[in-house]
């Protein structure tokens, strides 16, 4: 199931008038493939990997790591970096371990002001426009409910 979510992802994505939800679709894709072609779902290799896809393995690998996981304890930032530079060529494209580093303070100020436990469900909050949506969609389902009307 886990190797599955990155094509459910892009299918959920790829159709989307919207051209930064295609990226998205791309990210999804193929921010499980590895540099070294031994990813999935699609086993790409090196620049056959989208570009945005190759940056968000980085940081997204980077943020497991880091952070506390119900299974896991974060693991400290210096060991992250350390597990990020071994394995750039291989599961990562150098260049974009390169990036991630260069801006390595900026990296440790926001993670330090991180949570270390995931916010429960009710405190996480949302962007505006979907507390928006989900508000006037709450509406119209209670109104609807009662027989009137949002209009």
């Amino acid at each position: 199931m886990i190797q599955t979510h990155a094509t459910i992802g892009e299918r959920i994505l790829a159709d989307s008038s919207c051209e930064l939800i295609r990226l998205g679709a791309q990210i999804a894709a193929g921010h499980h493939e590895r540099w070294d072609g031994a990813g999935y779902p699609s086993g790409l290799r090196a620049d056959d990997i989208p570009i945005a896809a190759r940056v968000v393995a980085v940081a997204d690998v980077f943020d497991a790591l880091t952070t506390r996981r119900p299974y896991k304890e974060p693991m400290p930032l210096e060991v992250a970096r350390g597990y990020l530079v071994e394995n750039a060529g291989r599961q990562f494209d150098p260049g974009c371990v390169e990036a991630f580093l260069l801006r390595w303070d900026e990296v440790v100020e926001i993670a330090g002001g991180q949570r270390t436990s995931p916010l429960p469900s009710a405190a996480a909050p949302l962007a505006p426009e979907i507390e928006s949506a989900a508000a006037s969609s709450s509406d119209a389902d209670h109104a609807a409910e009662a027989g009137g009307s949002t209009a």
